[in-house]
């Protein structure tokens, strides 16, 4: 077994790295910050990823590509293996990123209502805001230190609804939603004809403790209200490769999608896109065993110190994920003074936790 070394410091700067290059934009006049607000990871690339794509480089021409056999059959494989779920090729399509608003566009119109969840990442109300959506809060609820969905709320305000954008595992809480939420979310999203578009992006770093169950799983009323978004980008730190992917069951729900995005011609991936998925799901479980383990212990780290040293910052321990949500109003500061301690003072450039909506704020992450 080859162990892998997490603790190498490769220097990212020069390379038009949005974490690091792009501070200067993001963080206006804020000097030798730490570079803690994108979820990317800064762990090397794996090395059979590195290898698949360099063996392509090989070749002298790069013209156009399909996904070949080897490429579906990884993702299929690789969902059967994570989560004991039976797909099929015709259910799958490469797109090109997952928060672009493909499903908005698709299955809804200008003043049609988007349901979210906040605190959620923040695209999520950004995107179908800026195609003049309206948006409909369906907040969490705030318990024993952590989060869960609002049942209640929901059937108050889903009437009228076209499409709930689903996060899960949650961004940026860390949570792994349990399968009976997610029964009763489809219940509910079904009887009111509400299309639940899924974002699994986190799914594959769900720690070992606990276990992910991809919405359209959980039941056939599930699997037919439903769109997964899934990709390898978070969890083999490619996000600059673009190979996410769609999965959709429901035969009218799939037939009205995809064609949506064959017209656009947005279901072509790259030469790399391909090679690189392929890649990560035929030789990535034992790097995603190590990577998930050295991840919690960071976690565990985080915790511990908070614990020592700043009892008044309550962590949100993470199921999935290598973000950590940090509840900071037990320090009693306006969210102003909170960015600038962490920005000014500890010198840490963080997600200011207003920007995830409702029930961010005092927050960072």
């Amino acid at each position: 077994m080859k162990l892998y070394n997490f603790d190498e410091i490769i220097d990212r700067n020069g390379t038009a790295c949005v974490k690091y290059d792009g501070m200067a934009q993001a963080f206006p006049g804020k000097k030798g910050l730490v570079p803690l607000w994108v979820a990317d990871m800064d762990f090397r690339t794996p090395d059979f990823i590195m290898d698949a794509i360099k063996k392509r480089c090989e070749h002298p021409i790069m013209g156009y590509t399909f996904g070949d056999d080897a490429y579906w059959n990884s993702i299929l494989t690789w969902l059967k293996y994570k989560y004991l779920w039976e797909t099929r090729k015709e259910w799958i399509t490469y797109i090109p990123g997952i928060v672009k608003g493909f499903v908005v566009r698709c299955f809804t119109s200008p003043g049609d209502k988007v349901v979210i969840q906040p605190p959620v990442y923040h695209p999520f109300r950004i995107v179908p805001e800026s195609m003049k959506r309206q948006i409909v809060y369906n907040p969490l609820k705030e318990e024993n230190g952590s989060y869960s969905m609002d049942f209640d709320h929901l059937e108050q305000v889903i009437d009228g609804c076209k499409v709930l954008i689903l996060c899960n595992p949650h961004n940026p809480g860390g949570i792994v939603w349990p399968k009976e939420d997610l029964v009763r979310l489809a219940e509910i999203c079904a009887e009111h004809h509400v299309l639940v578009v899924s974002d699994e992006i986190h799914a594959e770093t769900t720690y070992p403790t606990s276990r992910h169950h991809p919405f359209a799983t959980v039941s056939e009323t599930a699997a037919n209200c439903s769109i997964t978004f899934m990709a390898p980008s978070k969890t083999f730190n490619i996000a600059g490769i673009v190979s996410s992917y769609t999965i959709v069951p429901n035969e009218q729900i799939r037939k009205r999608f995809f064609e949506y995005l064959e017209a656009g011609e947005l279901n072509h991936g790259t030469i790399f896109a391909y090679t690189a998925t392929t890649a990560a799901y035929t030789y990535g479980a034992e790097w995603l065993q190590q990577m998930r383990t050295y991840v919690i212990e960071n976690v565990d780290f985080v915790e511990s110190y908070l614990k020592e040293n700043i009892p008044q910052i309550k962590m949100l321990r993470p199921q999935a994920s290598f973000l950590i949500w940090m509840d900071c109003r037990g320090l009693g500061l306006s969210q102003p003074e909170l960015v600038s301690l962490f920005e000014d003072k500890a010198k840490l450039a963080l997600n200011d936790g207003a920007i995830f909506g409702p029930g961010g704020e005092g927050i960072c992450d």
